[in-house]
């Protein structure tokens, strides 16, 4: 059942911006690297001549937080959106499939359209340092990692956003949530590591990433079922 239901999900989101968005995301982070590469190759050459791929993927990730709070808010949103602009959720909600199918296909499709963003920053990253002439061995690993292993940290946010997105019919309050998330990021390197805000930086360059890659995916399991017992007992207008 919740095979079917991510399948009429995808179909709902086809003119709804959300493809548009995946695309934009990792585009903009390459290209505003191209542009800061472009300005300024002499300084960076000499600044980063012992690893120019480590200093490309270097620039680029201390966006990628920011840009993964800001995509998991906005797809949780959109998604969440569909049901709500139509007022469709009775009309859903009584066809012979369960709310724990219905949340399960929600929140498969928001991490399946987050992935291919995932995928498209390495890609256009790989592409900007062959570009620039940083040679053809490429820190595959490392690429993989700048997207993939953020994202992972990044779970949890994206587990409550949908929970709060598909609860509210009125999305000021996640949103709210997602923006001051992405907004106040970058400040709190100064707390201590574990504070859930850090994980992404941490699960791509900390000496232990590895951990904050279990618990993005180990915290975010249980928000996604914590979510998804309250969904499956609330009343849906």
């Amino acid at each position: 059942m919740m095979l079917r239901a991510l399948s009429a999900d995808f179909l709902k989101i086809r003119k709804k911006g959300i493809w548009l968005l995946i695309f934009i995301a990792p585009i903009g982070l390459v290209a505003m690297q191209a542009l800061n590469f472009g300005l300024r190759l002499d300084y960076l050459m000499k600044q980063y001549a012992d690893d120019l791929w480590g200093g490309l993927i270097e620039n680029i990730s201390f966006f990628v937080p920011i840009s993964l709070y800001l995509g998991v808010t906005l797809v949780s949103s959109l998604v969440a959106g569909v049901e709500h602009q139509m007022s469709s959720w009775k009309q859903l909600l009584a066809l012979p499939i369960s709310r724990i199918s219905v949340f399960s296909a929600k929140f498969t499709l928001c991490f399946l359209v987050l992935c291919v963003s995932c995928l498209l920053l390495p890609i256009g990253t790989a592409l900007l340092g062959l570009l620039l002439g940083f040679g053809t061995e490429l820190p595959y690993l490392d690429l993989l990692r700048m997207g993939f292993a953020s994202f992972a940290a990044v779970l949890p946010m994206l587990a409550l956003q949908l929970w709060l997105s598909l609860t509210f019919r009125n999305q000021s309050m996640p949103v709210t949530l997602g923006v001051g998330a992405a907004v106040i990021s970058p400040f709190t390197l100064q707390l201590p590591e574990w504070f859930p805000l850090n994980w992404p930086v941490y699960a791509f360059s900390g000496p232990h990433a590895w951990w904050f890659v279990g618990a993005g995916i180990l915290c975010g399991l249980v928000i996604m079922v914590m979510g998804m017992l309250h969904f499956n007992r609330k009343d849906v207008d």
